[in-house]
């Protein structure tokens, strides 16, 4: 093979591998936004807390990271459930204009509650995989990102299957296109609004619980994520899944494409351009208007 094209490649999977756990983020946001028109400033800091989460139970209990996720998931959603259901649906009527500040808040909340418990300094932890790569077709692939993408590309066809194969499935979808149409068809859109702020949060911490080995845990991780997460969404079309998906791999691979051939100093800034270029040739996102929302 080709050196320059092996190059090439090896640099495109690895990009397209963490564009994966980029979808994964964005996906929970897209999903909040697609049925609430929430906008969830803290997402970011729930995948934090899912990294922290899981360095607590590996340095405490020994636990295997991946193994965490039996504990992050639940906890996860349930601790979106308990916001939307206890905090954000009593901003009534001012839940659009007013989510904004709410999810602040919670971010600073979950951030300095994370300061506070584990300090300043970057964490990560030791396991024997973390570093470990395996040749593919002449392209080494690292055993820990390959993990973290075969999560993602689990956690998204489970949702695909909740979306389209199940009766909650069907309510989600209904309380997105119409509100007020799925409450006269008896849908408690109370109870699936929590449900689905439920689903955004477990997925921000699943994305933290893949990553942790891969990366340092800091109490301010979550500012990047959240940013990553924004552009994936709006890449893809705002409240769009589908979108979101490539959204991520999109913004995976021009950041990996822009480490490897210009300098990897800017990793995130070739993200940033490149979302600003696709602003202005399609402001509705890649998929705003071609691929049908939730």
């Amino acid at each position: 093979m080709n050196p320059e094209f092996q190059a090439f490649l090896q640099t495109l999977v690895q990009g397209l591998l963490t564009g994966g756990i980029y979808a994964l983020v964005g996906i929970g946001l897209s999903l909040i936004f697609g049925v609430m028109r929430v906008i969830n400033f803290a997402h970011g800091d729930f995948l934090a807390l899912g990294m922290f989460l899981t360095l607590f139970l590996f340095k405490t209990l020994h636990l295997d990271p991946y193994l965490s996720l039996l504990v992050a998931l639940p906890l996860g959603f349930a601790l979106g459930y308990f916001i939307q259901r206890f905090v954000l649906s009593r901003l009534g009527d001012r839940l659009a204009e007013s989510s904004m500040l709410a999810t602040l808040g919670l971010g600073l909340i979950v951030s300095n509650m994370l300061l506070l418990g584990f300090g300043a300094q970057p964490q990560t932890i030791n396991v024997p995989y973390a570093n470990n790569t395996f040749t593919l077709g002449g392209i080494q692939v690292s055993v820990a990102l390959l993990v973290a993408g075969i999560g993602t590309l689990a956690a998204i066809v489970g949702l695909n299957l909740l979306l389209y194969r199940t009766e909650l499935g069907r309510a989600i979808r209904a309380t997105a296109q119409n509100p007020l149409g799925a409450e006269l068809q008896g849908v408690n859109t109370r109870t699936i609004q929590a449900i689905v702020f439920g689903l955004g949060v477990a997925f921000a911490a699943i994305a933290g619980v893949l990553l942790l080995p891969l990366l340092y845990a800091y109490p301010t991780v979550g500012e990047t994520f959240t940013l990553k997460a924004f552009v994936v969404t709006v890449l893809g079309g705002l409240g769009n899944l589908p979108g979101a998906i490539v959204g991520g791999l999109f913004l995976g691979g021009v950041e990996s494409m822009g480490s490897y051939y210009i300098s990897n100093n800017y990793r995130d800034a070739y993200g940033l351009v490149a979302f600003l270029l696709v602003l202005l040739l399609r402001p509705e996102g890649l998929f705003g208007k071609t691929v049908k929302r939730v």
